[in-house]
Protein backbone atom coordinates (compact mmCIF):
# COMPACT_ATOMS: atom_id res chain seq x y z
CA UNK A 1 0.00 0.00 0.00
CA UNK A 2 2.74 2.62 0.86
CA UNK A 3 4.28 2.06 -2.36
CA UNK A 4 1.23 2.26 -4.55
CA UNK A 5 0.63 5.53 -2.50
CA UNK A 6 4.22 6.36 -3.65
CA UNK A 7 3.50 5.89 -7.32
CA UNK A 8 1.00 7.99 -7.26
CA UNK A 9 2.75 11.07 -5.96
CA UNK A 10 4.99 9.57 -8.60
CA UNK A 11 8.14 8.74 -6.08
CA UNK A 12 10.89 7.29 -7.90
CA UNK A 13 11.10 4.29 -5.45
CA UNK A 14 14.48 3.05 -6.44
CA UNK A 15 15.77 5.92 -4.95
CA UNK A 16 13.95 5.44 -1.53
CA UNK A 17 15.03 1.51 -1.37
CA UNK A 18 18.11 2.77 -2.10
CA UNK A 19 18.53 5.26 0.96
CA UNK A 20 16.38 4.32 3.65
CA UNK A 21 14.21 1.30 1.94
CA UNK A 22 13.43 0.20 5.73
CA UNK A 23 10.26 2.93 5.83
CA UNK A 24 8.62 0.61 3.44
CA UNK A 25 8.42 -2.08 5.52
CA UNK A 26 6.91 0.34 8.22
CA UNK A 27 3.22 -0.72 9.19
CA UNK A 28 2.50 2.50 9.73
CA UNK A 29 3.20 5.49 7.18
CA UNK A 30 1.21 8.55 6.28
CA UNK A 31 2.37 9.03 2.60
CA UNK A 32 -1.02 11.13 1.54
CA UNK A 33 -1.22 13.18 4.95
CA UNK A 34 2.31 14.05 4.69
CA UNK A 35 1.72 14.64 0.98
CA UNK A 36 -1.74 16.91 1.85
CA UNK A 37 0.67 18.87 4.07
CA UNK A 38 3.20 20.10 2.24
CA UNK A 39 0.66 20.42 -0.85
CA UNK A 40 -1.23 23.12 1.28
CA UNK A 41 1.87 24.98 1.91
CA UNK A 42 1.81 25.31 -1.92
CA UNK A 43 4.58 22.38 -3.01
CA UNK A 44 3.80 21.04 -6.66
CA UNK A 45 3.88 17.49 -7.43
CA UNK A 46 7.12 17.79 -8.61
CA UNK A 47 8.57 19.10 -4.92
CA UNK A 48 6.38 16.79 -2.83
CA UNK A 49 8.50 13.97 -4.62
CA UNK A 50 11.45 15.45 -4.28
CA UNK A 51 11.02 15.92 -0.97
CA UNK A 52 9.96 12.04 -0.24
CA UNK A 53 12.89 10.75 -2.34
CA UNK A 54 15.42 12.83 -0.41
CA UNK A 55 14.02 12.36 3.16
CA UNK A 56 11.76 8.78 3.32
CA UNK A 57 11.76 8.88 6.91
CA UNK A 58 8.81 11.68 6.28
CA UNK A 59 6.66 9.77 5.60
CA UNK A 60 6.47 6.99 9.06
CA UNK A 61 6.04 10.86 10.90
CA UNK A 62 2.90 11.45 12.85
CA UNK A 63 0.74 14.27 10.94
CA UNK A 64 -0.32 15.90 14.13
CA UNK A 65 4.10 15.96 14.59
CA UNK A 66 4.80 17.07 11.37
CA UNK A 67 1.72 20.29 11.49
CA UNK A 68 3.13 21.63 14.43
CA UNK A 69 6.51 21.61 12.55
CA UNK A 70 5.43 23.87 10.10
CA UNK A 71 3.78 25.92 12.66
CA UNK A 72 7.43 26.49 14.66
CA UNK A 73 9.18 26.96 10.99
CA UNK A 74 6.51 29.13 10.04
CA UNK A 75 7.65 31.49 13.70
CA UNK A 76 10.60 32.57 11.09
CA UNK A 77 9.43 31.81 7.64
CA UNK A 78 5.99 32.97 7.14
CA UNK A 79 6.34 33.35 3.36
CA UNK A 80 4.90 29.43 2.05
CA UNK A 81 6.91 29.61 -0.88
CA UNK A 82 9.75 30.03 0.71
CA UNK A 83 8.86 27.60 3.53
CA UNK A 84 8.65 25.02 1.16
CA UNK A 85 11.91 26.16 -0.98
CA UNK A 86 13.55 25.67 2.68
CA UNK A 87 12.15 22.41 3.35
CA UNK A 88 13.20 20.81 -0.46
CA UNK A 89 16.85 22.08 0.19
CA UNK A 90 17.05 20.65 3.97
CA UNK A 91 13.91 18.02 4.29
CA UNK A 92 15.51 16.09 7.19
CA UNK A 93 16.01 19.15 9.43
CA UNK A 94 12.22 19.77 8.71
CA UNK A 95 11.57 16.07 9.63
CA UNK A 96 13.18 15.91 12.04
CA UNK A 97 10.64 15.90 15.05
CA UNK A 98 11.58 15.89 18.45
CA UNK A 99 11.44 18.43 21.20
CA UNK A 100 9.30 20.49 19.34
CA UNK A 101 8.09 22.32 22.87
CA UNK A 102 11.85 23.05 23.99
CA UNK A 103 12.86 24.20 19.64
CA UNK A 104 9.38 26.52 19.96
CA UNK A 105 10.99 28.05 23.04
CA UNK A 106 14.57 28.30 21.53
CA UNK A 107 13.07 29.97 18.72
CA UNK A 108 11.32 32.44 20.55
CA UNK A 109 14.26 33.17 22.49
CA UNK A 110 16.42 33.96 19.25
CA UNK A 111 14.13 35.92 18.29
CA UNK A 112 13.93 38.21 21.69
CA UNK A 113 17.77 38.78 22.20
CA UNK A 114 17.16 40.29 18.06
CA UNK A 115 18.07 37.36 15.74
CA UNK A 116 16.56 38.38 12.49
CA UNK A 117 13.89 35.58 11.50
CA UNK A 118 15.68 35.19 8.28
CA UNK A 119 19.24 34.27 10.56
CA UNK A 120 17.37 31.86 12.58
CA UNK A 121 15.42 29.87 9.48
CA UNK A 122 18.90 29.23 8.28
CA UNK A 123 20.10 27.90 12.20
CA UNK A 124 16.76 25.71 11.84
CA UNK A 125 18.30 24.35 8.08
CA UNK A 126 22.06 23.96 8.96
CA UNK A 127 22.40 24.35 12.62
CA UNK A 128 19.25 22.36 14.16
CA UNK A 129 20.73 20.77 17.18
CA UNK A 130 21.08 24.07 18.58
CA UNK A 131 17.57 23.74 18.84
CA UNK A 132 17.23 20.59 20.80
CA UNK A 133 19.52 22.13 23.40
CA UNK A 134 17.41 22.63 26.58
CA UNK A 135 16.35 26.73 26.57
CA UNK A 136 18.61 26.90 29.95
CA UNK A 137 21.38 26.02 28.63
CA UNK A 138 21.37 28.43 25.50
CA UNK A 139 20.11 31.19 27.90
CA UNK A 140 23.62 30.14 30.37
CA UNK A 141 25.85 30.22 26.95
CA UNK A 142 24.58 33.49 26.19
CA UNK A 143 25.64 34.76 29.48
CA UNK A 144 28.76 33.32 29.34
CA UNK A 145 29.54 35.18 26.20
CA UNK A 146 27.99 38.07 27.08
CA UNK A 147 30.32 37.93 30.26
CA UNK A 148 33.40 36.81 28.64
CA UNK A 149 33.00 40.04 26.09
CA UNK A 150 32.27 42.56 28.54
CA UNK A 151 35.51 40.84 31.07
CA UNK A 152 38.00 41.39 27.74
CA UNK A 153 37.50 44.90 27.61
CA UNK A 154 34.29 45.31 25.29
CA UNK A 155 31.96 47.98 25.78
CA UNK A 156 28.32 47.24 26.81
CA UNK A 157 26.69 49.77 23.80
CA UNK A 158 28.66 47.23 21.36
CA UNK A 159 28.13 43.72 23.39
CA UNK A 160 24.49 43.02 21.30
CA UNK A 161 25.75 43.85 18.08
CA UNK A 162 29.37 41.67 18.74
CA UNK A 163 26.57 38.72 20.24
CA UNK A 164 24.42 39.04 17.03
CA UNK A 165 27.02 38.84 14.60
CA UNK A 166 28.88 36.43 16.69
CA UNK A 167 25.96 33.56 16.74
CA UNK A 168 24.90 34.57 12.78
CA UNK A 169 28.73 33.62 11.85
CA UNK A 170 28.72 30.43 14.19
CA UNK A 171 25.60 29.21 15.69
CA UNK A 172 27.43 25.94 16.91
CA UNK A 173 28.86 27.94 19.39
CA UNK A 174 26.23 27.28 21.68
CA UNK A 175 26.87 23.40 21.91
CA UNK A 176 30.33 24.28 23.61
CA UNK A 177 30.49 24.05 27.48
CA UNK A 178 30.68 27.01 29.66
CA UNK A 179 34.07 25.62 31.05
CA UNK A 180 35.21 25.34 27.58
CA UNK A 181 35.05 28.54 26.72
CA UNK A 182 37.06 30.31 29.43
CA UNK A 183 39.63 27.34 29.12
CA UNK A 184 40.59 29.28 25.92
CA UNK A 185 40.29 32.72 27.09
CA UNK A 186 42.54 32.04 29.70
CA UNK A 187 44.85 29.84 27.86
CA UNK A 188 44.99 32.86 25.69
CA UNK A 189 45.92 35.17 28.59
CA UNK A 190 48.82 32.76 29.39
CA UNK A 191 50.27 33.22 25.76
CA UNK A 192 50.73 36.79 26.77
CA UNK A 193 47.56 37.95 24.81
CA UNK A 194 45.94 40.97 26.08
CA UNK A 195 42.23 41.25 26.37
CA UNK A 196 41.95 44.26 23.29
CA UNK A 197 44.00 41.16 20.80
CA UNK A 198 42.01 38.64 22.04
CA UNK A 199 38.36 39.62 21.14
CA UNK A 200 40.40 40.92 18.17
CA UNK A 201 40.39 37.21 17.30
CA UNK A 202 37.43 36.29 18.50
CA UNK A 203 36.38 38.57 15.79
CA UNK A 204 38.51 37.48 12.82
CA UNK A 205 37.59 33.56 13.89
CA UNK A 206 34.39 34.46 13.98
CA UNK A 207 33.89 32.19 16.74
CA UNK A 208 35.90 29.08 15.76
CA UNK A 209 38.43 29.92 18.32
CA UNK A 210 36.05 28.36 20.50
CA UNK A 211 36.05 25.40 18.41
CA UNK A 212 39.87 24.63 19.37
CA UNK A 213 41.03 23.24 22.60
CA UNK A 214 44.03 24.74 24.16
CA UNK A 215 46.23 21.63 23.13
CA UNK A 216 45.73 22.05 19.34
CA UNK A 217 46.39 25.59 19.44
CA UNK A 218 49.34 25.11 21.47
CA UNK A 219 50.83 22.28 18.99
CA UNK A 220 49.61 25.11 15.89
CA UNK A 221 51.49 27.76 17.56
CA UNK A 222 54.43 25.57 18.78
CA UNK A 223 54.91 24.43 15.06
CA UNK A 224 54.47 28.22 13.65
CA UNK A 225 57.33 29.39 15.64
CA UNK A 226 59.53 26.45 14.73
CA UNK A 227 58.71 26.86 10.89
CA UNK A 228 59.73 30.70 11.03
CA UNK A 229 62.31 30.76 13.87
CA UNK A 230 60.58 33.66 15.47
CA UNK A 231 60.70 35.34 19.09
CA UNK A 232 57.64 34.73 21.26
CA UNK A 233 56.83 38.42 20.63
CA UNK A 234 57.23 37.81 16.93
CA UNK A 235 55.02 34.77 16.93
CA UNK A 236 52.21 36.92 18.67
CA UNK A 237 52.67 39.71 15.62
CA UNK A 238 51.77 36.50 13.45
CA UNK A 239 48.87 35.48 14.91
CA UNK A 240 47.45 39.06 14.84
CA UNK A 241 47.95 39.44 11.20
CA UNK A 242 47.00 35.80 10.61
CA UNK A 243 44.69 33.95 13.07
CA UNK A 244 43.85 30.95 11.05
CA UNK A 245 47.50 30.00 11.89
CA UNK A 246 45.50 29.43 15.90
CA UNK A 247 42.52 27.01 13.92
CA UNK A 248 44.85 25.38 10.97
CA UNK A 249 45.86 22.03 12.10
CA UNK A 250 49.63 21.28 12.12
CA UNK A 251 49.38 19.01 8.92
CA UNK A 252 47.74 21.85 7.40
CA UNK A 253 50.28 24.11 7.95
CA UNK A 254 52.95 21.78 6.67
CA UNK A 255 51.56 21.17 3.77
CA UNK A 256 50.56 24.45 2.47
CA UNK A 257 54.06 26.14 4.04
CA UNK A 258 55.47 22.99 1.88
CA UNK A 259 53.45 24.20 -1.54
CA UNK A 260 54.54 27.58 -1.14
CA UNK A 261 58.04 26.77 -0.83
CA UNK A 262 57.29 24.21 -3.87
CA UNK A 263 57.14 27.30 -5.78
CA UNK A 264 60.17 29.42 -5.04
CA UNK A 265 58.43 31.56 -2.29
CA UNK A 266 60.79 32.03 1.01
CA UNK A 267 59.88 31.56 4.49
CA UNK A 268 60.83 35.32 4.80
CA UNK A 269 58.13 36.41 2.30
CA UNK A 270 55.38 34.25 4.01
CA UNK A 271 56.58 35.57 7.30
CA UNK A 272 55.58 39.25 5.96
CA UNK A 273 52.67 38.00 4.59
CA UNK A 274 51.30 35.08 6.87
CA UNK A 275 47.25 35.78 5.39
CA UNK A 276 48.57 33.86 2.31
CA UNK A 277 48.48 30.35 4.30
CA UNK A 278 45.09 30.76 4.45
CA UNK A 279 45.10 29.65 0.70
CA UNK A 280 45.18 26.00 -0.31
CA UNK A 281 47.93 25.01 -2.76
CA UNK A 282 45.73 24.36 -5.62
CA UNK A 283 44.39 27.79 -5.26
CA UNK A 284 48.05 29.39 -4.62
CA UNK A 285 49.32 27.43 -7.83
CA UNK A 286 46.21 28.67 -10.06
CA UNK A 287 46.89 32.56 -8.62
CA UNK A 288 51.03 32.11 -9.82
CA UNK A 289 50.00 30.83 -13.00
CA UNK A 290 48.06 33.77 -13.56
CA UNK A 291 50.03 36.53 -12.61
CA UNK A 292 53.02 34.96 -14.45
CA UNK A 293 50.72 35.31 -17.48
CA UNK A 294 51.33 38.66 -17.58
CA UNK A 295 55.23 38.45 -16.23
CA UNK A 296 54.73 39.19 -12.62
CA UNK A 297 56.99 36.72 -10.41
CA UNK A 298 55.42 36.18 -6.79
CA UNK A 299 59.25 34.57 -6.20
CA UNK A 300 60.71 38.03 -6.75
CA UNK A 301 58.62 40.42 -5.04
CA UNK A 302 55.85 41.06 -2.29
CA UNK A 303 52.71 38.16 -1.66
CA UNK A 304 50.06 41.13 -1.59
CA UNK A 305 48.86 40.05 -5.35
CA UNK A 306 48.57 36.65 -4.21
CA UNK A 307 46.56 37.34 -1.25
CA UNK A 308 42.78 37.78 -0.29
CA UNK A 309 39.29 36.21 -1.87
CA UNK A 310 38.79 35.20 -5.04
CA UNK A 311 37.03 38.36 -6.10
CA UNK A 312 40.05 40.48 -4.15
CA UNK A 313 42.56 38.78 -6.58
CA UNK A 314 40.42 39.06 -9.42
CA UNK A 315 39.97 43.04 -9.22
CA UNK A 316 44.19 43.07 -8.11
CA UNK A 317 44.68 40.80 -11.26
CA UNK A 318 42.94 42.91 -13.73
CA UNK A 319 44.35 46.29 -12.26
CA UNK A 320 47.82 44.67 -12.90
CA UNK A 321 46.35 43.41 -16.36
CA UNK A 322 45.62 47.33 -17.58
CA UNK A 323 48.58 48.86 -16.12
CA UNK A 324 50.43 46.47 -18.40
CA UNK A 325 48.51 46.97 -21.43
CA UNK A 326 48.85 51.04 -20.73
CA UNK A 327 51.68 52.46 -23.47
CA UNK A 328 54.47 54.16 -21.63
CA UNK A 329 54.67 57.15 -23.79
CA UNK A 330 50.75 58.94 -24.22
CA UNK A 331 51.28 61.28 -27.39
CA UNK A 332 47.51 63.30 -26.81
CA UNK A 333 49.23 63.90 -22.88
CA UNK A 334 50.86 67.30 -22.39
CA UNK A 335 54.78 67.17 -22.47
CA UNK A 336 56.72 68.95 -19.29
CA UNK A 337 59.19 71.13 -20.60
CA UNK A 338 61.49 69.71 -18.92
CA UNK A 339 60.97 66.13 -19.99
Amino acid sequence: MTVEKLYKLSVDIRKIRRLKGWVLLEDETYVEEIADILQQLGANQTAVASILERCPEAIICSPTAINTQRELWQLVCKNKEELVKLIEQFPESFFTVKDQENQKLNVQFFQELGLKNVVISRFLTTASNIFHNPLEKNKQMIKILQESYLNLGGSEANMKVWLLKLLSQNPFILLKSSAAIKETLEFLQEQGFTNFEILQLLSKLKGFLFQLCPRSIQNSMSFTENAFKCTDHDLKQLVLKCPALLYYSVAVLEERIQGLLKEGISITQIRETPMVLELTPQIVQYRIRKLNSLGYRVKDGHLAHLNGTKKEFEENFGKIQAKKGRPLFNPVAPLDVEE
